[in-house]
């Protein structure tokens, strides 16, 4: 499971990121996938105590806290057309959230996550017109119908819930580019993150008088804001500057099988045989769009580097010609 604002808003461009991935890098990437997985997975074990809601509800907390000491958002200078995006994008991030963990209460982590990264897979399929997206977009949908297939068990509002979260996270990347064109640095997604946990603040209220949280229930969902907010965001920070905004993104295409293996092997919630085939194929459509997006990116760059433009313009001089020796003036 993806933390939404703990993601930069902009990843830094070719020129100035790194051209190699380092091995300190790659152990970083997937100590961080692990951690947001793992996250989720505790978070789920207070939900018998205060629910997937009141598990959400510390986990806005901590994110705010996170980010507010990392953004440092200057409020009284944010104009109207600077907070619009900020309050849209902290209902987004708010029901994203409460969404996903519904959806991993009632289907599991792993079948939750991969419904959830339709979300970008949508937005990076939808923002090209090539061939092989089209075929992405068709193993994409495959993979959803074998998971979402009618059989008696299978629990058709949690994975609403989940299809609900990626539209929330395909929401949460447009908006975050537009509040990163308008407030500079990671002040926009605090501010963000300030306002959802403000608005889960009745919540959490309502949630402790009605529910009594237990020691081990509010361990397990602080556990879960600081496992899938605090550390991938500084782990992400740390990331893209030793590992290529491309390699970045392909990995994360990896994340719905580490959180089928980690509900596997933490929560017991093993998958058949058709649901990982399920996985596999949105996965592999993931990393199918991105791995081709990064070549076709690379071909205009090489062959305008092995066969320049020629310049447009008014022709130079005769005597300025590098191969004829000037015409001698009389």
């Amino acid at each position: 499971m993806q933390e939404a604002p703990a993601r930069p808003a902009a990843t830094p461009p070719p020129t100035t990121g790194p051209s190699r991935t380092s091995p300190a890098g790659v152990a970083t990437m997937v100590g961080s996938g692990l951690s947001n997985q793992v996250g989720a997975a505790i978070g789920s074990l207070a939900f018998p105590v205060i629910g997937p809601i009141g598990v959400v509800a510390v986990r806005q907390y901590v994110a705010a806290a996170v980010l507010l000491a990392v953004g440092r958002p200057r409020f009284r200078s944010f104009t109207w057309s600077q907070w619009w995006p900020v309050l849209l994008l902290a209902v987004v991030f708010g029901t994203m959230n409460l969404s996903l963990y519904t959806a991993v209460d009632r289907v599991g982590l792993g079948l939750a996550v991969t419904l959830e990264f339709l979300g970008p897979l949508a937005i990076a399929l939808t923002s090209t017109r090539r061939r092989v997206d089209v075929c992405c977009a068709l193993l994409a949908v495959a993979g959803v119908v074998t998971l979402m297939r009618p059989r008696p068990s299978a629990d058709h509002v949690g994975m609403g819930l989940g299809l609900l979260a990626a539209g929330c996270w395909a929401a949460y990347i447009l908006l975050n580019r537009s509040v990163g064109r308008r407030i500079p640095g990671a002040q926009g997604s605090a501010a963000a993150a300030a306002l959802s946990a403000l608005m889960f603040l009745p919540v959490g209220i309502v949630v402790a008088v009605r529910h009594p949280p237990t020691a081990w229930a509010v361990g397990c969902a602080v556990a879960a804001g600081v496992l899938s907010s605090a550390v991938p965001y500084l782990a992400d920070l740390f990331t893209l500057r030793r590992v290529p905004a491309p390699a970045f993104a392909l990995f994360m295409s990896v994340n719905p099988v580490l959180a089928a293996m980690v509900g596997w092997i933490v929560l017991g919630q093993r998958l058949g045989r058709p649901e990982w085939a399920g996985i596999a194929a949105v996965v592999t459509a993931n990393a199918l769009s991105i791995g081709t997006s990064r070549r076709t990116a690379r071909r205009p760059a090489d062959s305008t580097a092995d066969h320049p433009r020629p310049r447009r313009g008014r022709p130079r001089p005769l005597a300025a010609h590098p191969h004829r020796p000037p015409k001698d003036t009389p």
